[in-house]
């Protein structure tokens, strides 16, 4: 018997030994000076960056109309595809989902306000999607990327930390409404102590926390980050220090898993309502009042229809360039002139995920900013992506552990991916204004304007006008003047 146990441990051990050669030749583990260990827990921590939007985007888009449990499973799907395609095509640690945001546009603006069913907007998206596809194919957006200078691609990396800062602290409910300000610090003196209250000094606690175990250089330091700051949650719940009120949007932080079957069984029945429904033109209505004044083909003729297909193009296009940007910075995936090996690849991953999740029934998916947090631990290769990829299709068996991760549990682990975004700044040449001020201005619109294409368009604009009225239009690539062409036209008709 002892024998035959040793057999199959060996067989086993062979086996796996094998599984580690193949992957280990396909993502080129040991050229990118990582392994199977770090790749796989690189990729669980950007999953858990990024799992919010597991609870996020059900919530957005049933705003529009669309079940909330068909919405989830393809949440899921979008992520799953649209991330291990990352992976396989450019064996980059980038990680996809549906992007929040863009999410909103579908739901608040071309549903609900212009008018437009929910399966119609899909439909847009999928457009978008080919659309995406083929300025691919004639290497449009690689051109884009390209030439865009060195200090501006800095500068993108520190904007989207510094716009990543200010979302978790604003989830970490430690940055508030202010209306004399905007914004402000969080008063203790005026909130429940008991939610809000107790919420932000959990979110303090776990800045301290994970900092420590950074400092400390402690591998999975964010990790481990997120699982002390829940437990602390969990703690203070069970105490009933925190109470939660899911009305308010306090949920609780200790997994539920009651009717748990019978909950993914509705999802899977409401996931036969959204997959696929962009196909069906009998579903395409523009409502006004109430009453329907267009249906079907003769919708795709209509300017807003253009309007709806440029928007969603639009955001896409500067969202991911400039993730693909921030992330790459940080990464250290750039080249010497600033290119990204195997852009083209990365960039058709995203596409094609934009049109597999509007066939399934989700906006625009689209490179996420949570990718630098596997970065940042030492995530390289697209093995880190196939991780997120399986860990989202995990998220069905395990939604309900995913689901109750809460955000003041998530923002210290997004602060610290923010501070290490910030450390590119040391890579824009300071000495010199003409670099430095668009810089400047590109890094400090994102968080302001609460957008990563914003950011992007100021930092070209004023790159482009500054060295033209400095007599140094000859610095500045044809393609970045067409861009600024192209922006200042955007906002003169905004």
């Amino acid at each position: 018997m002892k024998e035959k146990n040793k057999t199959i441990a060996r067989w086993k051990n062979r086996e796996l030994r094998k599984e580690g050669m193949i992957l280990e030749k396909f993502f080129k583990l040991s050229e990118n000076n990582t392994n199977i260990h770090t790749e796989f827990l690189a990729g669980l921590i950007t999953f858990m960056t990024m799992a919010y939007i597991l609870a996020v985007n059900p919530e957005i888009l049933s705003a529009s109309g669309m079940p909330k449990g068909g919405v989830f499973i393809a949440t899921v799907i979008a992520a799953a595809i649209g991330s291990a395609m990352m992976g396989f095509f450019s064996n980059y640690p980038f990680a996809l989902a549906p992007g929040l945001g863009i999410n909103a546009f579908f739901s608040y603006t071309v549903v609900n306000s212009m008018g437009y069913s929910w399966q119609f907007a899909l439909w847009a998206v999928f457009i978008e999607g080919i659309i995406f596809l083929l300025l691919n194919a004639v290497s449009i957006r690689e051109k884009i990327f390209n030439s865009i200078p060195l200090s501006l691609k800095a500068a993108v990396a520190v904007g989207i930390g510094l716009l990543i800062a200010f979302i978790a602290l604003q989830g970490g409910k430690i940055i508030v409404a202010n209306n004399n300000t905007i914004v402000g610090l969080i008063n203790f003196h005026d909130v429940d102590m008991h939610t809000s209250g107790i919420w932000a000094l959990l979110t303090l606690l776990g800045i301290i926390i994970t900092s420590a175990f950074v400092i400390k250089d402690i591998r999975g330091a964010i990790l481990l980050g997120i699982f002390a700051t829940w437990l602390l949650g969990i703690v203070t719940e069970f105490v009933g220090i925190y109470v939660p009120n899911p009305e308010a949007g306090f949920h609780s932080a200790i997994p539920q898993f009651g009717d748990y079957l019978d909950s993914l069984g509705h999802a899977f029945r409401e996931f036969g309502i959204t997959c696929g429904a962009l196909f069906n033109p009998e579903s395409w209505t523009h409502t006004r009042d109430g009453a329907i004044i267009g249906q079907g083909i003769s919708l795709i003729k209509s300017l807003d229809f253009i309007v709806v297909i440029f928007a969603f193009l639009f955001v896409d296009i500067f969202d991911t360039l400039g993730t693909l940007i921030g992330v790459s910075v940080k990464g250290g995936f750039l080249t010497e002139d600033g290119k990204l090996p195997n852009l083209s690849k990365a960039l058709y991953a995203d596409a094609i995920a934009t049109t597999t999740g509007a066939i399934c029934g989700t906006s625009t998916t689209t490179t996420y900013v949570e990718s630098a947090a596997g970065v940042a631990y030492g995530g390289k290769t697209g093995l880190t992506a196939v991780s997120v990829a399986l860990f989202f299709l995990l998220s069905l068996l395990f939604a309900p552990v995913f689901m109750a991760i809460p955000g003041f549990a998530t923002a210290p682990a997004l602060i610290m991916v923010a501070y290490f975004m910030m450390t590119s700044i040391a890579k824009i040449d300071w000495t010199n204004p003409r670099e430095s001020i668009p810089a400047f201005i590109c890094m400090i619109a994102m968080p302001l304007s609460y957008s990563i294409s914003d950011g992007i368009m100021f930092g070209v604009i004023s790159y482009t006008l500054i060295n033209a009225l400095t007599g140094k239009i000859k610095n500045v690539h044809w393609v970045m003047i067409v861009l600024t062409a192209i922006f200042l036209l955007k906002y003169a008709l905004m």
